[in-house]
């Protein structure tokens, strides 16, 4: 047999996923001759160098657009997120709901035990229009400074979703599964009778409305701000595929279970990373890592897919030209723009199927997303309530959250069966999954629902059980928009304590605000932007301007708005992480509207499926074309569905309800 090459591009989370069940994955034919075997070569290559191990140490953390950021770069220090952070957390059930492949992902990696809660306060603090409240403040009495239709005000931003979800769904004939969500896509439209001022009608398909178009629409223009403000994420409300947003915002309903890894998301990273040289190690295949080198070009030719690459150093010139067998571009749109627009010049015979004009409208199929992030330490807590004193508006990090895994130990320790049913089942108010404010009305809710009062020894077991310090996060419409509130997460616990927070989460029009401050007052920018690869290199020193600018907005979300910036103490040490910079270029996706977006999915992963009498081994892996934009899950099921169905590997998990991709 001849030795086979299979080349990837891009080691973030679709890249390292991609190898790591190349090299796991069990074939679900007899005959397979796909499938790595002894002598083959398996190449991982990336624009970056990722700091994986000792031995193959780099600039920043592995996981593309998952990044942690360590005080002072070392690993025993306190940590932040300053790309994604955290998963849904998956309970194994068929129906659950959660992001399956990443916690199978690591269950079988042995990190289960590394696997931490990361939840939302159930109280967030908000700062909108200087006005400083928490959630529950927000009343007819108190209502949020805004004038919207049918006093909108009285209530959450969050509740402006589900208003412009109730013209098409409701909590009769909501999509539960992934699979209906799937099918929701195609064919969901508006099923009531809109008003005339509307200008959409009853039975108009939603993957042809834009998600802000309908907002607007549906909330008018002061109940969309007080929305698009509140809810602290500008690409939640962004001009989306609206079929597909309604999904979307589904996930930040209270009761979500989010979880993370006790040593920093990109902690999945390096072990993944070992595994796969593990792996490859113990079947003889030959593992080829090629870091500070991209793809270049790519065309299918006679001989196999033919490509060429470039060096960090030299990014414009050729560098090598190859043949292999397969190529995964593990990378997201704007990276594959690049390769396309040096594909067509490529004097090489060959068809060149990125350039295909199907190719290319699916190709610009999603909308990228800029986001910016950036992060800082502290000496104490400032932002809670402590024993030395505490700010005017705290952010309430403290809440009750009971699982199915809670109810789980609570068995274990012996609690009375009796009430774990009653507890199980309650109605009014629902106990699993919700979270409560605080632990008096947890404790009434669950004495309401077993009808007895608890002792003191249930009442400490259920509270304990059931108490999570969250991560917040704070929302205003500052330009700092999200505060996220890590807190001492140091491994070790010893030494100083260091205060962690991601003190501005933002995106969209936001990231401008940021970039001017990058340089400071006296400084010309000398990089262009289209070659500064920042994201590449890992988070940068924000600039004293910077610094100055977010504790001003600090201390008017946490003091009031009136107060001085000198409020929020000099940080330790403050980095920022510039997402709209190459070569990502954008901070995560979305589907836009007047798409069928589940052909997109299926074709766009093999691009030579939408070129007449083309068949060649070229697949695109990752969030942007995934079911879920944004999320490493994303990243995972595209690049399952391609090794699935292209190179007979069987399925990781069941997907009777859970399709990796929308299905036909």
């Amino acid at each position: 047999m001849t030795k086979k090459t299979y080349s990837i591009f891009g080691a973030g989370a679709a890249g390292l996923y991609t190898a790591w069940r190349l090299l796991e994955g069990k074939s679900k034919l007899e005959k397979n001759e796909k499938m790595l075997v002894k002598g083959d070569v398996l190449e991982l290559y990336d624009w970056g160098k990722y700091d994986f191990s000792k031995k193959k140490s780099g600039t920043r953390e592995p996981g593309a657009r998952v990044c942690t950021w360590h005080y002072k770069d070392d690993k025993d220090n306190s940590y932040l997120e300053l790309g994604g952070m955290r998963y849904l957390y998956w309970d194994g059930t068929p129906k659950g709901p959660g992001h399956r492949l990443v916690t199978k992902a690591i269950e079988k990696l042995d990190l289960k035990k590394d696997s931490v809660p990361f939840n939302e306060s159930a109280d967030p603090l908000m700062s909108l229009r200087s006005k400083n409240m928490y959630i529950s403040d927000v009343t007819s009495n108190q209502p949020a400074p805004y004038f919207a239709n049918n006093y909108a005000q009285d209530a959450p931003p969050d509740d402006g979703f589900t208003t412009i979800q109730s013209v098409a769904i409701t909590d009769n004939s909501k999509p539960f599964t992934r699979r209906e969500w799937c099918k929701f896509y195609e064919e969901g439209k508006i099923k009531i009778d809109m008003p005339d001022s509307s200008v959409y009608k009853k039975g108009d398909l939603l993957k042809e409305i834009g998600y802000w178009n309908l907002g607007f629409d549906v909330l008018g223009q002061e109940g969309f701000s007080y929305l698009a403000d509140g809810n602290g994420y500008s690409s939640n409300v962004v001009n989306s595929n609206s079929a597909q947003s309604f999904n979307v915002n589904d996930e930040f309903t209270p009761g979500t279970e989010y979880k993370t890894l006790i040593k920093g998301y990109s902690s999945l990273f390096d072990s993944l990373f070992e595994e796969v040289e593990k792996l490859a190690k113990q079947k003889g295949i030959t593992l080829n890592y090629f870091p500070n080198t991209r793809l270049r070009s790519i065309l299918h030719t006679k001989q196999g897919v033919y490509f060429t690459t470039a060096t960090r150093q030299d990014p414009d010139k050729l560098a090598e030209n190859k043949i292999c067998d397969a190529a995964f571009l593990a990378m997201p749109r704007a990276a594959i723009e690049l390769v396309a627009q040096a594909s067509r010049y490529s004097d090489k015979e060959g068809v060149d199927v990125l350039n295909h004009e199907k190719v290319q409208l699916y190709l610009e199929s999603v909308l990228m997303e800029p986001s910016y992030k950036v992060g800082m330490f502290f000496t104490t807590p400032w932002w809670r309530e402590t024993l030395d004193g505490s700010p005017t508006y705290p952010a309430k990090l403290t809440s009750y959250f009971l699982t199915l895994e809670g109810i789980a130990k609570l068995k274990k320790e012996g609690f009375p069966s009796d009430y774990l049913k009653k507890i199980e089942s309650a109605k009014s108010p629902v106990i699993i999954g919700n979270p409560f404010n605080d632990k008096a009305s947890f404790i009434a809710a669950v004495e309401n629902a077993i009808q007895e009062r608890l002792t003191f020894k249930e009442e400490k077991q259920i509270s304990t059980v059931a108490e999570l310090d969250t991560i917040g996060p704070s929302i205003t419409d500052m330009p700092i928009r999200q505060v996220v509130y890590f807190g001492d997460n140091a491994r070790d616990g010893k030494g100083k304590k260091v205060y962690g927070i991601l003190a501005s989460y933002d995106d969209i029009q936001y990231a401008t605000f940021w970039k001017a401050l990058e340089l400071g007052p006296n400084a010309t920018r000398e990089i262009p932007e289209s070659r500064d690869c920042q994201p590449l290199e890992g988070p940068r020193e924000a600039t004293p301007v910077m610094v100055k600018m977010l504790r001003s907005q600090l201390a008017a979300l946490h003091f009031g708005p009136q107060a001085d910036y000198s409020y929020v103490p000099e940080p330790l040490e403050t980095k920022y992480m510039d997402w709209s910079l190459p070569p990502f270029n954008a901070g995560y996706h979305a589907y836009k509207s007047h798409y069928n977006l589940g052909d997109v999915q299926r074709k766009i992963r093999k691009p030579s499926q939408l070129v007449p009498k083309t068949d060649c081994e070229i697949f695109i892996v990752g969030e942007t074309y995934s079911n879920d934009q944004a999320w490493v899950e994303g990243a995972f099921c595209t690049a399952e569905s391609v090794l699935n169905d292209f190179f007979g590997i069987e399925p990781i998990i069941d997907e009777k309800y859970y399709p990796f991709i929308s299905p036909e």
